[in-house]
């Protein structure tokens, strides 16, 4: 095969990256995606998408600028999440992570990422602009004949290349650095493999060279020569060797450089995207210092877990720029309870969802009060998985509830689930008056028992009483369920299907039912939580919500044991209307909710 056909057969990439802390950070043209293997061995991705660049990266020479600053932006966050997300642990934080979180609503991790940039940035201009300068300096001191001509600027140039390889070489003593430039060449892998047109296989990267012409190290070897060959001009033109003091003439040249960057990249850029254009022997050779060093220092061969990492970024890459509605997602991480709270209870609030759920699912899943939400502390990564996995379900319409999977009603731990409707916290009130009310030996009947909450409590809370407790409702799923959850509180009751009274036999001393009262025609408007996962059967009163109670009024007196007494729970504004049902009664009574409406009837006979 010619070189024309092997040219022919390569895919021109426009997927760059960079190595961050155990993973990899893959850039495409309209996201970049950062892979990263978490403490637990799992990987992770983040996927974050930005705006197209407008025409200043297309402007030759501007462009390398805008580029260079993009780029050390986007990776300097990709690094900083990245370790983040491999230091979190689910340990418990030390004292000074949790003063940190309570004194200033910071997480101890977010400081010592910023002081690690801000150390990073002065260790560069220390290393690679200040101290070749004073070397050249002291050098200068002892023979002022250097002074202004080239062999100054091509000694300046020696110990910048030397500073720059002796750092390379020297970090690559660090176990982590070892492994940051494994994921280095485990980045390039995958890129080459893409780029020869085959599947991204672990096989196929593993097989590819760790060795690619677009990577940043030739691109730093390219700045630091064009920053010996302009810096030098500038400094010659401006007469900065004329300077007499010393330490005003360093000064002078860390202005020039700081101030050349930008032109020293833009120039480096396009000498860079030249370069990558050809592959013949005379690019070569231009090429081979950058070669070299990622051989000798910059890439190391990753192992089959690096690049499995490596494969996962590159792939969310191209899926985002394949897909513009794919959304964001970011790594699961701990961090500090007040601004998690408030970032889901603003989603929720997008979403018209009660913020009070959000209050709940942390209480919850934090294993405290509702009430202590707002004492400060640190959320942990295990934590935090929990929290999204139900704040993502919660998301969808599911009732907070069904996802938790149980409620607790009156001491009781109930099940719930969508074979039945959620207790309201009101309908303790229900079965507190009930269980008050019994005797000895009574005789009680739970109609419509869905979820079997108030059979359930009764027979718990009366256990010493030896009251015989029957529950019933139409709904076979909904009787499976209220038998799972009387196994699970230890309740002993007698389950019948029945449709009302249909089923049931003999009399009993009270008769307790909260049926469905709302009216068939409001149901469609209700919250979507409850009108599309709630049981239509449980809900639907009929016309005007009074069907139920029609049926209860016309037959109930044949099932209720003299001085017997039902307890009924009706909806908002019905109270008056079901107690003219009941014409034959000896009294009843209304009963308020927490808010103060009457919701309850005591109807004895």
């Amino acid at each position: 095969m010619t070189k024309r056909e092997k040219k022919k057969n390569t895919i021109c990439s426009s997927v760059g990256g960079q190595a961050v802390i155990e993973g990899v950070m893959m850039m495409g043209k309209s996201s970049y995606c950062t892979a990263v293997r978490d403490p637990e061995g799992e990987i992770q991705v983040e996927r974050v998408r930005y705006k197209q660049g407008g025409r200043a990266t297309k402007i030759p020479f501007v462009r390398g600028v805008v580029n260079m600053f993009v780029s050390l932006v986007r990776g300097t966050k990709a690094l900083m999440r990245s370790a983040k997300m491999c230091t979190e642990s689910d340990e418990e934080p030390s004292r000074i992570e949790k003063w940190v979180a309570e004194k200033y609503k910071l997480d101890l991790m977010q400081i010592a990422s910023l002081l690690s940039m801000i150390v990073g940035l002065a260790l560069a201009v220390v290393l690679f602009i200040w101290l070749p300068n004073f070397l050249v300096g002291a050098i200068k001191g002892l023979a002022p004949v250097l002074n202004g001509t080239v062999w100054e600027y091509l000694l300046l140039g020696v110990f910048k290349l030397a500073i720059f390889i002796g750092y390379l070489a020297l970090v690559l003593l660090m176990k982590d650095m070892k492994r940051l430039y494994a994921y280095h060449g485990a980045e390039h892998k995958t890129i080459n493999c893409y780029e020869k047109g085959l599947p991204l296989t672990v096989e196929n990267v593993m097989g590819c060279s760790r060795i690619h012409d677009r990577c940043g190290t030739s691109f730093l070897f390219i700045v630091l020569i064009i920053n010996v060959l302009i810096v030098g001009v500038v400094n010659w033109a401006c007469g900065v060797h004329l300077i007499a003091s010393r330490p005003l003439q360093i000064l002078a040249k860390l202005g020039i450089e700081i101030v050349l960057l930008p032109v020293i990249a833009g120039v480096s850029y396009e000498i860079l995207k030249l370069l990558a254009r050809f592959h013949g022997k005379i690019s070569a050779v231009f090429k081979s210092p950058g070669v070299l060093l990622q051989k000798a220092l910059t890439t190391r061969e990753p192992d089959e877990q690096m690049v499995e990492v490596a494969i996962a970024a590159f792939n969310a890459a191209m899926e985002m720029d394949a897909d513009p509605d794919m959304k964001e997602s970011s790594f699961v991480t701990g961090g500090i309870l007040s601004e998690m709270l408030k970032s889901t209870k603003q989603k929720f609030g997008k979403a018209g969802i009660d913020a009070s759920d959000a209050e709940w699912i942390y209480s919850l899943v934090l294993g405290i009060k509702r009430s202590d939400l707002g004492k400060e502390r640190i959320i942990k990564p295990k934590e935090t998985r929990r929290i999204n996995e139900i704040v993502d379900e919660r998301l969808t319409g599911r009732p907070l509830w069904y996802i938790i999977g149980d409620v607790d009603f009156y001491d009781c731990k109930i099940k719930v689930d969508e074979r039945a409707l959620i207790p309201r916290p009101e309908t303790e009130i229900l079965a507190e008056h009930a269980v008050k009310i019994i005797e000895e030996g009574d005789k009680v009947l739970d109609m419509c028992t869905g979820s079997g909450c108030i059979a359930v409590a009764i027979a718990k809370h009366c256990a010493d009483k030896k009251v015989q407790v029957t529950a019933a409702d139409v709904s076979d799923a909904a009787i499976m369920l209220a038998r799972e959850n009387a196994a699970l509180n230890g309740a002993e009751i007698t389950f019948v299907q029945s449709d009302l009274f249909s089923r049931i036999h003999g009399r009993f001393n009270l008769i307790v039912c909260n049926p469905p009262y709302i009216k068939s025609a409001d149901i469609d408007g209700l919250q979507r939580e409850v009108k599309d996962y709630e049981p239509r059967v449980a809900l639907d009163g009929g016309e005007d919500g009074l069907d139920f109670y029609r049926r209860l009024a016309k037959e109930v007196t044949r099932y209720i044991a003299k001085g017997g007494m039902l307890m009924l729970e009706v909806g908002e504004d019905q109270a008056e209307e079901v107690l003219k049902l009941f014409e034959k009664r000896d009294y009843a009574m209304m009963v308020k909710d927490f808010s103060g409406v009457d919701r309850f009837l005591k109807i004895a006979f």
